[in-house]
């Protein structure tokens, strides 16, 4: 499996292991921060994202994203970093690629790790014939059971960097060098291995990883041919998304209401969606916010070892909170969706906006 998603991906290496959260924790075992160091991410993710940071001992420091997409915005990013930033951990949210280029020139500017979240980004294309993944120095992916392909659980990290590779590999194996012979474990690391029974499933799963992509693109670019000719409605229009979800972007004013009307109305319909993807920011999240890590210490928030006392509360990232609280609907999505599917999501999607926008 490794050496087929290593040549599917046109890079020297892949490692597996037990999960998208643990994929994400090899690629931050592999920056080693020291506590209190600082990675950038985003407050538009699955907790996911956050766990690896704060499993050792970094501060996950929120850049805003854009409004249109939810992905990281650079010129927020570069606002955040600071003398003890280490790496930037962005999202190819819904499957939607981010702007690669910003990212690759905000990296090496300031000399930063760039780790791509490619847990609903299987095959999404920055540009074309280049998938998401490869721009960074390390790609991390997710096989869990709602992902384009599925091992159950499962994940896999890719780099091109030999070194990084290396500490990943030992990272999912307690820091045990196998290759030596000797029994002993070189750093603190947890036992992040997949199964043999995983990785058979895995192997027979990424031959239809093509197609799945293909087809979901089909149909997406389908709807939104149906959608473009509403006002206030913003349908996902990128080439390169695999379409994880489905995420519009709805102006309230133009569109009849906020985003908690919308998916009531599509539910009405029998359209399920969802309001803003998370009920709240991730800062918002008792882990944060109440600063429950370890125990009540509230470490490595604290300073020391961070270089500040860390709090967040509202308006850090106005952005992602109006997305989330007021102009973002996801619709669910897969590869199973026929023709006659996109017409009845497209109809009752027309259905709610004459409703709400008419008199």
């Amino acid at each position: 499996l490794e050496r087929e998603f290593a040549a599917m991906y046109d890079v020297p290496h892949a490692i597996a292991c037990s999960s998208g959260t643990a994929a994400l924790h090899l690629a931050v075992g592999a920056v080693d921060p020291d506590p209190g160091d600082e990675i950038i991410t985003s407050p538009l993710t699955d907790f996911g994202t956050i766990i690896p940071i704060l499993r050792q001992n970094a501060v996950p420091v929120f850049a805003d994203v854009d409004p249109t997409t939810g992905i990281l915005d650079p010129a927020s990013v570069e606002k955040q970093i600071s003398e003890r930033t280490r790496a930037i951990l962005l999202v190819h949210l819904f499957g939607v690629p981010a702007p690669m280029e910003d990212f690759q020139e905000l990296a090496r500017e300031h000399g930063l790790l760039l780790i791509e979240d490619c847990a609903q980004a299987l095959l999404a294309e920055p540009e074309p014939g280049r998938y998401a993944g490869t721009y960074g120095d390390i790609g991390c992916f997710s096989l869990q059971q709602t992902k384009h392909i599925t091992t159950g659980d499962g994940g896999l990290v890719i780099t091109r960097d030999e070194a990084l590779a290396r500490r990943m590999r030992l990272f999912a194996d307690k820091g045990w060098p196998r290759d030596t012979g000797e029994r002993t474990n070189l750093f603190l690391a947890a036992n992040y291995r997949m199964t043999e029974l995983q990785a058979a499933v895995g192997r027979a799963q990424l031959t239809k990883l093509p197609d799945v992509v293909a087809r979901r693109r089909r149909t997406a670019q389908a709807l939104t041919a149906q959608l473009d000719s509403l006002t206030g409605l913003n349908p996902p229009a990128l080439p390169g998304s695999v379409y994880w979800q489905y995420p519009m972007v709805i102006d309230p004013a133009a569109a009849g209401g906020g985003n908690a009307t919308w998916v009531d109305a599509l539910a009405a319909e029998g359209i399920p969606a969802s309001a803003g993807y998370l009920h709240r920011p991730l800062y918002f999240t008792p882990v944060l916010a109440e600063g429950r890590t370890y125990g009540r210490s509230r470490f490595p928030l604290t300073s020391p070892p961070a270089r500040k006392e860390w709090t967040y509360g509202p308006g850090l990232c106005p952005e992602a909170e109006r997305l989330i609280d007021q102009t973002l609907v996801v619709i669910g999505w897969n590869e199973n969706y026929t023709a006659a599917d996109i017409d009845d999501i497209a109809t009752a999607i027309r259905k709610v906006h004459a409703g709400l926008t008419q008199p």
